[in-house]
């Protein structure tokens, strides 16, 4: 297959991140032949390489938050870039964090690092739906990356968060949502932080 008659069909369906099960899919090729196909493309430059069995087109423009969500599934941003997008924080995070039921991951991608922690399957919730770029990526709400980010603070024996903006954070969605991790210490931190 020419690159041009493969990139007008990704282009035609809108696919923004593919894998070899979508080309396969897709073109109605071998398994053997998509990925010979694929392995082309990626040393002639056309597609890059996100991770093992991600890819993009070359010259696509796709947001980072979007990728986060895409590179380990399931998973939504939290902890600190989340705080941050939400203006909880006043630094600015340039690592975009993540959480998923999966284990706990590190990639590097398009020169952006993007980790990912483990939390149990009761305490995945909390996150929306948000556009961003024309796209639509997976975010904690205010509360949960607070209540995520003391977790995980806690986890490491580190101190609570202290700098950030009370005002956006609702106290009583915030003891819910650390409820679901039935860790009394994270709820006693969380009343504590927030009085």
């Amino acid at each position: 297959m020419k690159w041009i008659d493969f990139e007008r069909k990704i282009r035609e369906k809108s696919i923004k991140l593919f894998t070899p099960l979508d080309v396969q899919r897709l073109l109605g090729k071998s398994k053997i032949s998509t990925r010979f196909l694929v392995h082309r493309l990626k040393k002639q430059g056309y597609i890059i390489r996100l991770r093992r069995e991600l890819y993009q087109l070359y010259d696509e423009r796709v947001p980072d938050l979007y990728i986060a969500n895409k590179l380990y599934e399931p998973s939504y941003i939290s902890l600190d870039f989340a705080l941050s997008y939400h203006r909880v924080i006043p630094e600015t995070v340039y690592e975009i964090t993540s959480v998923t039921t999966k284990s706990t991951r590190r990639f590097t991608a398009l020169g952006k690092i993007f980790s990912y922690r483990h939390i149990k399957k009761e305490a995945f919730t909390g996150y929306s739906p948000v556009s961003y770029q024309g796209f639509t990526v997976l975010i904690a709400e205010p509360e949960k990356a607070f209540v995520d980010s003391n977790y995980f603070r806690l986890i490491r024996k580190k101190r609570p968060l202290s700098r950030f903006d009370k005002e956006k954070i609702n106290t009583q969605k915030c003891l819910r949502y650390a409820k679901l991790f039935n860790n009394k210490k994270l709820i006693s931190i969380i009343k504590t932080t927030l009085k």
